[in-house]
């Protein structure tokens, strides 16, 4: 009993090591086929050939100016938008939340838009606009949590209708300010076609501080897990790192909109598919969620640009498609779970 005891200890241990192992792989080579991957047929030896010499071929601009900001914009995104799914989760103590499903992303859509329909000669402020409109959303998502004492499925059904809430507002600035939002349809379905390193960097400022915040505060929420009284009781404020832990996720949420639009369901899928190796353990899950929703929204974006090649599909509309099914399988297996 005693090795057996031992073998299922160590077993989870073991499996976040693989997990993690294959993540990073997996990843280092969906970065190098994102790289050479493109319709113009640039070959990516060439590229950094060139660039290292200092030639400014085709090929070396294709490198530098589109497909390595297109990368690292994927990268990014999609490891905030998995980290802020594990905090909101973890806030909420709701595994059906995520920023897309209880509308932060649409709150941090709708200030970006507007904030570029009225200062649109200040593009630098669109991730501090996106901000703001992500961490108003998840304030009154978390008053509600409190006040109404809202399970789990009534949550989810207040977070889509502040979502259509907001995305009502964004199609309305759309249809009233046409020109000052012209070419954001694509930022209203998400995607990285139109990413540049100038506006990468202004945002990765606000991604990477807060990824590593996420790390820090991993442990915070393994604590509050074990209900507010337990925490308290711990020494753990708890009104406190809640507000906290949401405004590092509205920053992660709205950083990553600011730059890649809309995208859905990164925040949902990701989380829950490395909790099935992890556990509910925050310190695994967090870091190797990281990593997972990096993997899943470049490879996702590649698909999605060279599947159809010459033509380019949005990477917001496959995320929908294998999002969307998710969800509803979701949903239906908190209902056999006797969840309400």
């Amino acid at each position: 009993m005693r090795i057996c005891t031992t073998c299922s200890s160590k077993a989870p241990g073991h499996n976040v090591r693989r997990l993690a192992a294959a993540l990073t792989l997996l990843l280092c080579a969906a970065v190098l086929f994102s790289l050479c991957a493109g319709a113009s047929g640039a070959s990516l030896l060439g590229g950094v050939r060139d660039l290292l010499s200092g030639v400014a071929s085709p090929e070396a601009r294709i490198v530098r100016y589109i497909r390595l900001p297109r990368t690292l914009a994927a990268l990014a995104a999609g490891a905030a938008l998995a980290v802020s799914g594990v905090l909101i989760q973890g806030v909420l103590g709701n595994p059906l939340a995520g920023p897309n499903v209880i509308g932060v992303n649409a709150g941090a859509g709708f200030l970006t838009l507007l904030c570029a329909c009225l200062v649109p000669a200040s593009p630098h402020l669109l991730p501090a606009a996106a901000f703001l409109g992500a961490l108003c959303t998840s304030l009154v998502i978390l008053l509600l949590a409190d006040r109404m004492g809202a399970s789990r499925i009534t949550l989810v059904l207040a977070g889509v209708a502040i979502s259509s809430i907001f995305s009502a507002g964004s199609d309305l600035i759309t249809t009233l300010a046409p020109e000052a939002t012209l070419g954001m349809s694509a930022f209203l379905i998400g995607g990285f076609a139109d990413v540049t390193s100038a506006r990468l960097s202004s945002t990765l400022a606000y991604i990477l501080p807060a990824l590593a915040v996420s790390l820090l505060l991993s442990g915070d929420l393994d604590v509050l897990a074990l209900g507010d009284e337990v925490a308290a009781s711990l020494g753990l404020r708890v009104r406190r790192t809640r507000i906290l832990l949401l405004a590092v996720a509205s920053v992660l949420a709205g950083a990553a909109v600011s730059f890649a639009g809309l995208l859905g369901f990164v925040g949902l899928i990701v989380p829950h598919a490395v909790r099935r190796v992890t556990g509910g353990e925050h310190r695994a899950l967090m870091p190797l969620s990281m990593l997972g929703g990096a993997l899943f929204t470049l490879v996702c974006d590649t698909i999605a640009r060279t599947a159809f090649a010459p033509y380019e599909v949005p990477a917001g509309i496959l995320l929908s498609v294998i999002g969307g099914p998710f969800f509803l399988f979701l949903l239906l297996h908190n209902r056999r779970g006797g969840a309400r």
